[in-house]
């Protein structure tokens, strides 16, 4: 079966793994020159927290979100298994009550309790959410790791080449594209990240600070680097990073531990994450193949179940061709 899959973000290197647990050897086309380079997924914190995310969308993430977990445990083999904790900066509570209501899954914490979770943090918080079932990854590590296991497992992966559908005749085609698949609907969501270095905090989990705007994020990346994000903006504008996320960025993680305005700023990107009205991915069939869309904020958490989705639809198609 001579499957094509264009574009090497998550969505494509999952696709290409899954596929090959199937016993078919896909072709890979990655308009980037390296791997990484152009994909919104290269820029993810690497969040793993499908209780977390019910608070913004619909529960049905929840048990697809929980088998990714274990399939990223053993795909990649870099899963961090320590939860998420949840905080306000501020001490009325009230945006964290209306979280904790949205929310699954969680155990109410006191102060004493947030700093025998996490030392770091000690003093600084009167209560949070904890969500225990949850994990993190370093997202850039688990797609090399893909990527590398494909290459060893024979799977070719054509760096520099960007491609269409059309471009491919009799082939089946998988469009993993990101913003640019052909999907009705689709449209880009702007979000803006910091990647910082600092050897004065110290983190076990991902942190999220509730904030009136967004809920920003803080997920430690291991040797002191810390991810910051997201801003989410409805925008399809490409430019870099605007001075008004990154200070809104940099004031709530200086609002999380004072240390990180002493902390090295060693990246700051943004990027276009592609996204479906009700904000869920989704696999779109077509006639020779179809299309895995609209990651948005759940790419790695559902790519597993997507791509489990589109090779079963494919080989159906096949065998019904």
């Amino acid at each position: 079966m001579d499957v094509v899959i264009l574009g090497g973000g998550v969505f494509g290197l999952v696709v290409a793994t899954r596929l090959v647990e199937a016993g078919i050897v896909p072709r890979l086309c990655e308009r980037g020159a390296s791997l990484g380079e152009g994909a919104a997924s290269w820029l993810a914190g690497g969040m793993l927290a499908p209780f977390c995310e019910v608070a913004t969308t619909d529960r049905s993430i929840v048990a697809p979100g929980l088998s990714g977990i274990d399939w990223w445990d053993h795909a990649a083999g870099c899963v961090e298994r320590h939860g998420t904790l949840v905080v306000q900066a501020g001490r009325d509570g009230a945006q964290l009550r209306q979280f904790a209501a949205r929310a699954e899954t969680h155990e109410w914490l006191d102060g004493a309790a947030i700093d025998a979770l996490e030392p770091g943090l000690a003093g600084r918080f009167r209560q949070g959410l904890f969500f225990a079932q949850e994990a993190h990854m370093r997202p850039r590590l688990a797609m090399a790791r893909l990527a590398e296991s494909l290459s060893a497992r024979g799977v070719p992966i054509a760096f520099g080449q960007p491609a269409e559908p059309a471009d491919f005749g009799g082939a089946w085609v998988l469009d993993c594209r990101g913003a640019r698949a052909d999907v009705p609907g689709l449209r880009a969501v702007r979000g803006e990240m910091l990647i910082v270095q600092s050897d004065e905090i110290a983190l076990t989990r991902p942190v999220r600070i509730l904030h009136p705007r967004w809920p920003v994020y803080v997920v430690p990346h291991g040797a002191g680097r810390f991810m910051i994000g997201a801003s989410m903006i409805e925008s399809a504008d490409a430019r870099g990073v605007t001075l008004r996320s990154a200070v809104e960025l940099m004031n709530v993680a200086y609002a999380l531990h004072p240390a990180f305005a002493d902390a090295q700023i060693v990246e700051m990107r943004s990027g276009l994450r592609p996204a479906l009205p009700d904000n869920l991915p989704r696999y779109v069939a077509s006639a020779r193949g179809g299309a895995l869309a609209g990651a948005y904020r759940h790419g790695f958490l559902l790519a597993p179940d997507i791509a489990r989705q589109a090779v079963e639809a494919l080989l159906q198609a096949r065998n019904a061709a």
